[in-house]
């Protein structure tokens, strides 16, 4: 017998450690070559490791939440024979074609469960769910429930409910899903209620036990970077009220002629305006290097899309959002949340954003207080689209209404811009037309 000692690969991108979000194994177990033993964590990916030969494992090098520099030993496995033959490195293409998605398809629920995977940070759906009247992309990733009949087709289930339905001994074909995703909740039902999960009677709360979750891997990131973000940016947030009464009615004339381009939503509309407007305002395009003491006020939109999804928060970004028309910008809308959401995102889609738009859709209330996505210096949060009576003149009319909502570096951006800006985009969304003339 021998041991193998299997190194942390060099990822690519430029990183020397990567943290420990979750093992699939643990000492004494046996792994076959190209088994999943290990999910870490680079600066914005999680990238699933596998064993590059057979054996027994025999040491492992932390626990989860624990950094691991590169050239590190990860585990150590023991294989027959004298001497082993260290393989070559996987290829940085090759690790990249393998970072897991949020949702994990399990072919043979009764193998071992694996961690938790996560991505990093706020649009998220695949596709992404919208409601109609509203006019945003409602960026959630559980959308209406539905039952699922039977577990004739793959399961799907984070990693964080299979390690859990592991240490309690369920099998999840046995459990009956809310939605696409067995989520916690169902597995709280199974424990109540048994293999037919019956409906609690009216008014009767279920009750769960405590749990004590570990701040690691993207949460760990998210909780980092709202911190930083908080503790060194003064924030300040100015909130005005839209009427949206025309925009919609163009949006709905819009999506009746747009044969097989993709249904158009608020958002692709609220781009092109903010596009429009910058120019006028580069001081709010802009990214503040407080260590250097610079600024720099960029030429081009790289627009950041908060997106929610399982695993917290992520900004994936559309590049040079200022050339692109309200259709490409919804096609890469639909095409990023779904990166992100499935964990598919590149590194370079999630980094480089000049400027955040962050949409709760149908959720976003009356007013929003967004958090600066820092080094940026502006934040823009639209709220939900209401349906009011407004005084025309001295008539009351019905009125489609929204607040926007944005949220701006006060060491870089006075108050008095802010606003200005704000107003330049009213006027173009009051006045759609203005949206297509150059």
């Amino acid at each position: 017998m021998a041991l193998f000692t299997f190194k942390l690969p060099d990822i690519g991108e430029g990183i020397s450690e990567a943290e420990i979000v979750g093992w699939h194994v643990a000492v004494g177990d046996r792994v076959e070559e190209d088994q999943p033993i290990a999910d870490m964590m680079t600066d914005k990916a999680t990238v699933e490791m596998e064993s590059p030969v057979a054996g027994i494992v025999v040491r492992l090098a932390g626990e989860p939440g624990d950094q691991i520099p590169i050239g590190a030993m990860l585990v150590e496995i023991e294989v027959e024979g004298d001497e082993v033959a260290a393989p070559p490195p996987p290829s940085v293409e090759a690790i990249e074609a393998e970072v897991p998605g949020e949702a994990v398809i399990d072919p043979t629920p009764s193998q071992s469960v694996r961690p938790e995977p996560v991505e990093g940070p706020t649009f998220s759906s695949a596709p992404i769910a919208k409601e109609e009247g509203q006019g945003f992309d409602k960026l959630s990733p559980n959308g209406p429930v539905s039952s699922v009949e039977s577990h004739a087709s793959p399961i799907l289930a984070t990693p964080a409910v299979r390690a859990r339905a592991k240490d309690l001994g369920i099998d999840l074909a046995q459990v009956k899903a809310s939605g696409e995703h067995v989520r916690h909740a169902d597995l709280d039902a199974f424990l109540l209620y048994g293999e037919g999960q019956g409906y609690r009677p009216a008014g009767r709360s279920a009750t769960r036990p405590d749990e004590q979750i570990k701040v690691i891997g993207m949460r760990r990131r998210i909780a980092e970077n709202m911190a930083a973000s908080k503790r060194h940016i003064p924030h300040f947030t100015y909130v005005e009220e839209i009427d949206v009464t025309a925009l919609e009615a163009l949006r709905a004339q819009l999506n009746d002629g747009r044969g097989d381009r993709p249904k158009l939503t608020m958002l692709p509309l609220l781009i092109v305006a903010l596009c429009k407007a910058l120019p006028d305002f580069p001081m709010l395009n802009a990214r503040y290097d407080d260590e250097a003491g610079v600024v720099t006020r960029h030429g081009s939109v790289h627009l950041g899309l908060a997106t929610q999804t399982d695993a917290g928060l992520m900004v994936p970004v559309i590049r040079d959002a200022q050339n692109r028309n309200v259709w490409q910008l919804a096609s890469e809308i639909r095409r990023l949340a779904d990166a992100a959401r499935t964990g598919k995102a590149k590194s370079e889609e999630l980094s480089g954003s000049t400027l955040t738009l962050t949409s709760l859709g149908p959720l976003g209330g009356i007013a929003t207080t967004p958090v600066i996505n820092r080094p940026e210096v502006a934040i823009i949060g639209p709220n939900r689209v209401i349906e009011r009576p407004m005084f025309r003149g001295k008539e009351i009319v019905a009125a489609k209404l929204m607040n926007l909502s944005i949220s701006c570096d006060h060491r870089v951006v006075d108050g008095f811009d802010a606003a200005s800006f704000v107003q330049a985009v009213r006027k173009l969304l009051e006045a759609p037309a203005f949206l297509f003339v150059d």
